[in-house]
């Protein structure tokens, strides 16, 4: 009799039990375990009112009626939660639903299998990447079913890598499996790949799970190295660019003129303090052109550096050709005046200089990270050079300043003014130097001692390359920027510095001229 009754009992119940498994919302009734399945079932169920419920459980808004429905209270109005619509009036009996730290861990990994269902397709992909890094086997039902439904080839391929980590971090995943999730990972062939496979290479796993793994994480060694030689280069050319618009202007007044231009660096400075200014202007007055901002200090730090140059050359250098040392100690002590008055004008704190919004941010290439601010540096080296060659042999100026530097005295006999020649030819060393200004106000502290730092390197370039030849400085600025760049990793920033001046103190003992010599003042008779 009495197992007559059970078996009564378990067919009336039976329906019951059924619907509470086909019907996740039906569990939010029961304790803490039974809401902890129906949030697992709820964000597995595809059910376009799983996340609204989710988030309200998280946030505290999801009440149970008396008669066992679910609501979401926003604000004044209360939300049924199976279909997302507004009540007339309140349910009777709202209680709020309870957590525990069981059901908060089961609400965050719902919600991050529930973004893999995001109607965005960058959604998608972070939160495969985000299950990627994570790599919990709790997520394989919701990405397998998230990859029977991707369309977008690249999402597509973040969720089988995610899948895969998932699958070598699963103790009930096959051997078949876990080599095919080996093979995923070394494709995708990252450091974060590596640091799994290395985990799998080491772990408790198949012979040839291990195997495999171990090497996938030697082919993933050897892809990183190319791409971190890459990296190098990369900022060996950023590097170089700057020494090449420090030293552009360098190479003309002391490769052409034959003046050692100690003051070169606070020109670069003015250039800076230029950029400064205008951005200080525009907020103040046009905040509508704050953005184009870059684009008047250019040619505003071409004239007042130039402008400045020609001063200089007007009122000082001019009497010192011929005599280099004097040269040396007067420019010296005009950076020191020049210094002064901007830390009088402007204060000797650093300025700060905005970046704008398209120089901002990095950009992703395989295994190399390229900043936008650097390689927009890059690309206005390669255009002030071009600039300036194109300056030197198509325009009067230019073939007037060869025909100086070329032979002084039957310049002037064919009516060429080599007093102004000189003026000019100072003031377009300087104006270059004030676009390295712009430049490097981006990457670097706006400050008086700013062109000290660079202006070692500026000789160091003009002289290796060859002095009054634009190519020479164009190939030795990249070539030490390189060689900077692979040696740091090595020896550390400042014996980096070292040993590339000793190697090219070395050098200058074989080819004293650098390497690519041209016939100047400093060679004629």
């Amino acid at each position: 009799m009495k197992l007559l009754r059970c078996l009564l009992l378990v067919l009336l119940l039976l329906p019951f039990a059924a619907r509470a498994q086909d019907d996740p919302f039906a569990g939010f009734a029961g304790g803490y375990e039974d809401i902890r399945h129906a949030i697992e079932a709820l964000a597995l169920s595809g059910d376009k009112q799983a996340e609204p419920v989710i988030s309200a459980l998280q946030a505290g808004n999801l009440y149970l009626a008396a008669d066992k429905t679910l609501w979401i209270k926003q604000g004044d109005a209360v939300l049924n939660a199976r279909t997302g619509e507004a009540a007339a009036t309140p349910p009777d009996g709202l209680k709020k639903v309870r957590l525990n730290n069981a059901v908060r861990r089961a609400i965050e990994a719902a919600m991050g299998s529930l973004t893999l269902f995001s109607a965005d397709p960058a959604t998608r992909a972070s939160a495969a990447e985000a299950v990627f890094k994570s790599h919990d086997p709790a997520a394989l039902p919701a990405l397998t079913r998230a990859l029977a439904k991707e369309s977008d080839a690249g999402v597509r391929t973040a969720m089988e890598q995610a899948r895969a980590a998932a699958l070598l971090a699963s103790p009930d995943s096959g051997e078949a499996d876990r080599l095919a999730a080996v093979t995923v990972l070394r494709d995708r062939g990252d450091l974060e790949a590596q640091s799994q496979l290395d985990a799998v290479a080491n772990g408790h796993q198949p012979p040839t799970v291990q195997k495999a793994a171990a090497a996938a994480v030697a082919a993933i060694a050897r892809i990183q190295q190319m791409w971190m030689l890459a990296q190098g280069v990369f900022y060996g050319l950023s590097l170089g660019s700057v020494l090449l618009l420090a030293a552009a202007g360098l190479a003309i007044t002391f490769g052409v003129m034959g003046v050692i231009n100690m003051a070169h660096g606070e020109m670069v400075m003015l250039g800076a303090y230029t950029t400064f200014v205008v951005q200080q202007v525009l907020q103040s007055y046009a905040p509508s052109l704050f953005g184009a901002s870059l684009f008047i200090a250019i040619p505003l730090s071409f004239i007042v550096s130039g402008a400045v140059g020609i001063v200089i050359e007007r009122t000082l250098i001019r009497f010192l050709y011929g005599r280099p040392l004097e040269t040396l100690l007067a420019t010296w002590g005009l950076s020191l005046v020049l210094q002064q008055a901007v830390r009088s004008i402007f204060g000797a704190n650093n300025r700060e200089v905005s970046t704008p919004g398209f120089m901002s941010g990095a950009a992703q290439w395989g295994g190399v990270t390229i900043t936008y601010n650097r390689l927009y540096i890059i690309v206005f080296a390669v255009i002030v050079v071009a600039a300036l060659m194109a300056a030197l042999r198509f325009t009067a100026l230019g073939l007037q300043m060869r025909a100086v530097t070329q032979n002084r005295r039957m310049a002037a006999a064919m009516g060429i003014r080599t007093p102004w020649i000189d003026a000019l030819t100072f003031g377009l060393g300087s104006g270059v130097a004030g676009l390295a200004g712009v430049a490097l106000s981006q990457i670097d502290n706006v400050s008086p001692n700013l062109g000290q730092g660079y202006i070692i390197d500026s000789f160091m370039v003009v002289v290796f390359g060859g002095v009054g030849n634009l190519w020479g400085t164009v190939v030795s600025a990249l070539t030490l920027g390189i060689a900077n760049k692979f040696l740091e990793p090595l020896a550390g920033a400042v014996l980096a510095k070292i040993l590339v001046l000793v190697l090219l103190i070395l050098f200058i003992q074989r080819k004293p001229r650098g390497l690519f010599p041209l016939k100047g003042r400093a060679v004629e008779a």
